[in-house]
């Protein structure tokens, strides 16, 4: 490897040397405000080097890694969100009576995991970072042990993680026994032109498994068993890292691979992510609906809102990559300020049904205005980045003609509405005598509250005038190119 290779990976090189120091450093002395500060600088760090990265791309570091445009603007995505989760953790954190420093370890090793994902040119690398921001994710879901819900939750997620790898990898060697190799190029860039074309059951299996077990990770239809188990169950700063971290990452790794790919000839490839789509776009909105938990309805809502993203991603359009990347940064905000907010409301516990929320607008009014720019981002109302995000998702699958897609998107959105909206209103209602934990309830810390109002200046300043990010995205992530 060269100085120009190691300059490209300096990103990924930052966030493994401060997993290092900071487990040297809990080994001597535990101080949770030092591991959480030196964990937020080398994210910061991190961000800071992705311009020096980025003066070195576009360039294959071995077979295993492409750094581009595109790796490096979902790397720093990634990044800035885990930096929101560590600050919102914080205060989470230290109102409980646990060892807290390993949290932020296994909080660094799952974002390496996630910003290696989008680079990724072979299926080794795709692998090994996927199972790095699993298995951190298993600790982060488990961390409060004296929680039965959170040891549930990990346990389901580590099952639904199991048979999410045995189908990546049975069918990553059904592709291999037909390709002859798993680089990420060759496997699916020859495919419609080589001179015996596809196997009739070797390639479209080996596909069809591959999807099957990126659609455990983003928990989208039919592979959405226990996701909201698991949300209920997680601490609320890592349901929401869950949420935007994990999921994107993965989400970023398809939309990679799938634009090396043609769709007229993926065939039943491309009509599965249209079925899988639409019943993700309906059966989220429809099953956030019965919800009385806030964060049940919160994960219900999240396969509905990757459903949206498979519009973009199946659109194929110029604009596709531009729309799904937008979106996903709208929703990394969104998402992450809502959990914030329940994470940050009761001492001691967790906002979670709808009456914990009831008149908060009274007892805690910047609180209700965080969660309301939140809540109305992921409908989509103007003025807010949600909106502009799902007009671009809008607009890529009607010019690219997929109108079943475009009219189901806009069904299920007014859908939406309904959910979202109520729980506003729960907020504006007047406070009863009598009411549960949510009553009880705190300010957070002010490191909670200032990545708390940094994310929601960002919700309305993006839907405001998003020019800015916008030209990020058409300079670096738009134009994704095959290895």
């Amino acid at each position: 490897m060269t100085s120009a290779d190691l300059t490209a990976l300096l990103p990924y090189l930052i966030l493994t040397a401060a997993t290092v120091v900071i487990l040297l450093t809990v080994a001597f002395v535990r101080n949770h405000r030092l591991i959480a500060g030196m964990t937020m600088a080398a994210l910061a760090l991190a961000l800071a080097s992705l311009p020096r990265a980025a003066a070195e791309s576009p360039r294959a570091v071995t077979m295993l890694i492409h750094v581009d445009g595109f790796s490096l603007f979902f790397a720093g995505l990634l990044i800035a969100a885990a930096f929101a989760a560590a600050g919102l953790s914080h205060g989470y954190l230290e109102r409980r009576r646990i060892r807290r420093e390993e949290f932020y370890l296994l909080l660094l090793t799952a974002t390496l995991g996630g910003c290696i994902l989008p680079a990724s040119t072979h299926f080794a690398s795709l692998f090994l970072s996927l199972e790095l921001l699993t298995v951190s994710l298993y600790g982060m879901i488990a961390y409060l042990r004296t929680e039965p819900l959170g040891i549930e939750a990990a346990v389901k997620y580590l099952i639904l993680a199991a048979a999410s790898s045995a189908f990546l990898l049975f069918g990553a060697a059904l592709i291999y026994a037909e390709r002859g190799t798993l680089e990420l190029g060759r496997i699916l860039l020859p495919a419609a032109s080589s001179a015996g074309g596809l196997h009739p059951v070797l390639m479209p299996a080996g596909l069809a498994m591959v999807m099957a077990g990126i659609g455990f990770k983003l928990a989208v239809v039919p592979f959405h068993m226990w996701i909201p188990d698991i949300y209920q169950g997680a601490p609320a700063p890592v349901a929401g890292f869950i949420a935007a971290v994990s999921k994107g990452a993965v989400f970023a790794a398809l939309v990679r691979v799938f634009s090396l790919y043609a769709f007229p000839s993926a065939g039943g490839i491309y009509w599965g992510l249209i079925a899988i789509a639409v019943l993700s776009m309906f059966a989220g909105n429809w099953l956030a609906l019965l919800q009385t938990n806030v964060k049940r309805m919160l994960a219900y809502s999240s396969i509905a809102h990757f459903g949206y993203l498979l519009v973009a991603l199946l659109a194929a359009g110029g604009n596709s990559v531009m729309a799904a990347a937008f979106y996903l940064a709208a929703y990394f905000a969104a998402i992450l300020t809502a959990f914030g907010v329940i994470g940050a409301l009761p001492e001691g516990g967790e906002a979670q049904s709808l009456e914990d929320f009831r008149g908060l607008f009274w007892r805690r009014p910047w609180a209700a205005a965080f969660f309301s720019a939140a809540l109305l981002s992921l409908i989509g109302i103007p003025l807010t980045v949600g909106f502009i995000g799902k007009a671009y998702v809008l607009l890529a699958g009607v010019g690219s003609a997929v109108w079943l897609l475009a009219v189901v998107l806009i069904v299920t959105s007014a859908i939406g509405l309904y959910y979202y909206l109520r729980v506003i209103l729960m907020m504006a209602r007047p406070q009863e005598a009598e009411a549960g934990p949510g009553m009880r309830a705190v300010s957070g810390s002010r490191l909670e509250q200032l990545v708390l109002a940094v994310l929601s200046v960002l919700i309305i300043g993006l839907g405001v005038y998003p020019a800015p990010l916008l030209e990020l995205i058409q300079k670096t992530a738009a134009g994704v190119l095959p290895f």
